[in-house]
């Protein structure tokens, strides 16, 4: 009754204890192993061999013959990152071996008694270990291929041993005792939260009478190898932590920002070749009234109507005014190139500032008194791309001939051009040359 009370006592502080080391991790909101983004804890069942052979058998045994039996148990695991957990393990069964040990004959042989036997009963047993994952080989980062893994930790158990014709030694009645398993294994994924487990424990006892037989002080041990299942507890649409693997989230993240990037690319372009669209719809003369589409007010004017600068009809009768040979001279090139040095538009727009407006008046004067023609040819640096370049160039010419028409200029006689980047008269390696190639030119003819 004792021990039953005792079995119960331990099994509940194992898990209680666990439950305390993993307390701190279940509360989190975003960390980057939360349990809102994956499953951490799990259970698992288990079962095999159990053997008083172990990797490490030396020399002296206290049994030469080992008798393998069958051993089960489970489990309860908390993931704590990708690579490391903690997990409480229960195990039962019984450990037999033959022919014990007998002394020493003539020769320094060790000799072994036939007939001889014990079993080892493990009425329970509990312990705490911690899971290292050596590595996480995976397809993606939901569902782990193989896991290898080493374990350790320390336990308690309740064991009873008894003997047949063993020399010093005795039945030995069940008793609790401490033990450490260390052990190794991998596990395969084989379902989005299942996966099966293969591993190979050593259990060392921290007594010399596990197997009844009394060595003088060598504590005894046993192996466990064993399979088993491992289900993933929670959301069935969260991947279990000890599958993640970054690498695999890395390439998936990597895929996601490609294809966000081809969208993006495939936006750019159509964005593109919209723009080239309203552009050349902008700048059209559809009414060849001389006014661009984008400034002109009245669209759709009669062929040879006078218009204004906003491509409005102007309600005075045209003179007419015989052909004459036009003759430039010094002093009217001397207003246009004042115009010129005193033109300023905003930074990147086709806005003329209110500083520019007296040298334009004059232009405008000229042009009405003598009636010349004028060619705006608007120039921009290689900054930027061709396309805003053009048609920057292009509005600054038109604005300035809109302006120019305002002031009583005729539409018909002004020509608006835009070159873009294409006729640089400095280089465009230094701010002071790309400063001179931002213009406008006038030619008066």
């Amino acid at each position: 009754m004792n021990s039953r009370i005792t079995k119960t006592a331990l099994a509940l502080s194992l898990i209680g204890l666990s439950t305390q080391l993993f307390a701190q991790d279940s509360g989190t909101q975003g960390g980057r192993f939360s349990e809102k983004t994956f499953r951490t804890w799990s259970v698992g069942i288990h079962g095999g061999v159990l053997s008083q052979n172990t990797i490490f058998n030396g020399k002296e045994r206290d049994f030469q013959t080992a008798k393998e039996n069958i051993g089960y148990g489970a489990f309860i695991k908390k993931q704590i990152l990708p690579s490391l957990g903690i997990q409480a393990d229960f195990l039962g069964g019984k450990v037999e071996g033959l022919r014990s040990y007998a002394g020493v004959d003539a020769n320094g042989d060790n000799t072994y008694l036939n007939g001889s036997s014990y079993q080892t009963k493990i009425d329970w047993s509990a312990a705490l270990t911690a899971v290292y994952n050596i590595a996480n080989i995976n397809i993606n980062n939901e569902n782990a291929v193989l896991i290898p893994y080493v374990k350790a930790g320390a336990g308690y158990m309740n064991a009873g041993a008894t003997t047949t014709n063993v020399p010093l030694s005795a039945n030995e009645g069940y008793k609790e005792r401490w033990f450490v398993p260390v052990g190794a294994g991998f596990k395969l994924g084989v379902a989005k939260g299942i996966n099966v487990d293969l591993g190979y424990d050593v259990n060392f006892v921290k007594s010399d009478k596990f197997d009844g037989f009394n060595s003088g002080g060598k504590n005894d041990k046993f192996s466990y190898g064993h399979i088993g299942l491992e289900f993933a507890l929670g959301s069935k649409e969260k991947p279990q932590l000890q599958n993640y693997s970054s690498l695999a989230n890395l390439r998936k993240q990597s895929k996601e920002e490609s294809d966000e990037l081809r969208r993006a690319l495939s936006t750019a372009e159509q964005n593109a070749a919209r723009d080239r669209e309203q552009y050349a719809k902008d700048m059209g003369d559809d009414d060849n009234d001389g006014v661009a589409n984008k400034f002109d007010k009245c669209p759709g004017t009669a062929s040879g109507t006078v218009v204004d600068g906003s491509g409005c009809p102007i309600k005075v009768q045209r003179e007419v005014i015989k052909e004459t040979k036009v003759v430039v001279t010094e002093a009217d090139r001397k207003v246009v190139d004042e115009a010129i040095k005193n033109l300023e538009f905003d930074l990147g727009k086709a806005t003329i500032r209110a500083k520019s407006y007296a040298t334009l008046n004059k232009v405008a004067a000229l042009l009405i008194e003598k009636n010349f023609s004028l060619k705006l040819a608007g120039h921009t640096d290689n900054t930027g791309s061709m396309a805003l370049n053009l048609r920057l160039s292009k509005e600054r010419a038109e604005a300035i001939k809109a302006y120019l028409v305002s002031q009583g200029a005729n539409a018909s006689r002004i020509e608006a051009t835009g070159y873009g980047p294409n006729q640089p008269i400095a280089s465009n390696k230094t701010a002071e040359g790309r400063q001179k190639n931002r213009r406008v030119e006038f030619t008066l003819y």
